[in-house]
């Protein structure tokens, strides 16, 4: 945790508190602490005091780390400017009050980057869509676009589900309005409810202010629910009245509000079978199944992996500032490979490819050593035949000369190197801790 307050009384009582409760945490009194603890270390929740000249220092935290939760120390119910708080720890307060408010933010931030950050998205826009099938989906979309109708997206983990949403938002009339999306199973049941519908001051321990949900900052715009099928049966209730009325409460709150929002759901899950279990609302299906966009594995649209590549090297090199190309044995051995992960496995992999090559051509020698290394099973790693060696260890050392690798090629630059290596950066920080890489 990162406590970003000049030595005052409030920080001194809240630093005694973490103590006792075994919180870790390091402080930052000015915004050239903020910026250096940001280069060494990751955090869970950043709390910033309200009350102090620390606009900057939020600014600073929220530009780098958007996804890590934001705490202000406050006396009363002001935020402070340029961010928009988790939520507030009131000053003097109940040290039972203010660690469920951390607690709660702990929480948030951990379900939250579960799944490490990706690459940044490719837009349709600019990728080649050669295959029948993704031109039907393509088509689909198109004619779906201009209008409100819910859609729900289908397909494996990694065919591109978000870009097809983030499209369809694009095209649409709400274009101009906010895309607000919701990981579904990245976040526990009471958390979830608390995220889609805000909630109000009061409404449970910790809620110091209003805060608004997910739907409301979605108002005219598109709400996208990545993995709903992973939503608990109380979340489905409401959502169904959600879809149905277009109106919610906030937790804790008596006033209705109306959501003028266009819902675009995505799921790897049969929701067929769910359904006939009981696991799944039928009449929620119905509703949000009402135009459906199928997305086709890699492995079945062989066409588009080719031009998929090409792009994503296009794309890295000048990123990367090199002129780099896929020799034609090279492509050829991709367009071959299972890709399992689909497209987002494709584009980490080209990535890996060319941040790590030093010529200005990737050979087949070169997509074929880094199928190796993906597995972890490098040539310099390879035990001889004669010797013995457990798998663990084999995995270790595998996994240790890929870290120091990664950071050699990042010249120690760590948010390169965990986009080198396809991890978020805490869980490069952790593996470096766990190595003791420094």
């Amino acid at each position: 945790m990162l406590l970003a307050s000049p030595d005052t009384q409030a920080a001194r009582t809240l630093a005694e508190t973490l103590r006792r409760a075994r919180v870790g945490f390091v402080q930052a009194k000015n915004t050239s602490q903020v910026l250096s603890a940001l280069a060494d270390g990751e955090f869970d929740v950043a709390v910033v005091d309200a009350l102090e000249p620390s606009d900057e220092m939020i600014r600073q935290f929220v530009s780098q780390r958007p996804e890590v939760p934001v705490l202000a120390l406050s006396a009363g119910e002001g935020s402070p400017s340029g961010a928009g708080p988790f939520d507030l720890i009131v000053r003097p307060g109940d040290e039972k009050s203010t660690l469920e408010t951390i607690r709660r933010a702990l929480a948030a931030g951990r379900f939250a980057l579960e799944s490490p950050p990706l690459s940044p998205l490719p837009s349709l826009k600019e990728v080649p869509v050669t295959s029948t099938a993704m031109r039907g989906v393509m088509s689909m979309l198109e004619r779906v676009a201009p209008g409100n109708a819910t859609v729900m997206i289908r397909g494996e983990s990694g065919t591109g589900k978000e870009v097809i949403a983030r499209r369809l938002h694009e095209l649409s009339p709400r274009a101009a309005g906010p895309l607000i999306k919701v990981h579904c199973a990245a976040l526990p049941e009471q958390i979830l409810e608390s995220e889609l519908f805000g909630y109000e001051r009061g409404a449970f321990t910790g809620a110091h202010a209003r805060k608004p949900g997910r739907v409301e900052l979605a108002e005219r715009g598109t709400l996208f629910l990545d993995e709903i099928g992973e939503i608990s049966a109380s979340v489905q209730v409401k959502l169904l009245r959600l879809l149905q009325d277009r109106e919610y409460e906030r937790l804790g709150g008596t006033r209705t509000l109306s959501a003028d929002v266009r819902f675009v759901t995505a799921t790897h899950r049969n929701l067929e079978r769910m359904v006939q279990t009981g696991t799944f609302r039928e009449d929620l299906y119905y509703r949000l199944n009402v135009v459906r966009l199928d997305l086709p594995p890699l492995r079945q649209r062989r066409e588009d992996i080719a031009p998929l590549a090409q792009h994503f090297c296009r794309t890295v090199a000048k990123d990367s500032g090199k002129r780099i190309a896929l020799s034609p044995g090279a492509l050829s051995r991709i367009v071959r490979a299972e890709w399992r992960g689909n497209v987002r496995e494709l584009q980490n992999f080209i990535e890996r490819l060319v941040v790590l090559s030093d010529g200005d051509t990737i050979t087949e020698d070169d997509v074929h050593l880094e199928e190796e290394r993906s597995l972890g099973l490098g040539a310099a790693e390879q035990p001889q035949e004669s010797s013995v060696i457990s798998l663990d260890a084999a995995l270790q050392r595998a996994e240790h000369h890929a870290l120091e690798k990664a950071l050699r090629k990042a010249a120690g630059n760590r948010t390169v190197a965990a986009r080198i290596l396809g991890v978020s950066r805490r869980a490069l920080f952790y593996k470096l801790r766990e190595h003791g890489i420094t």
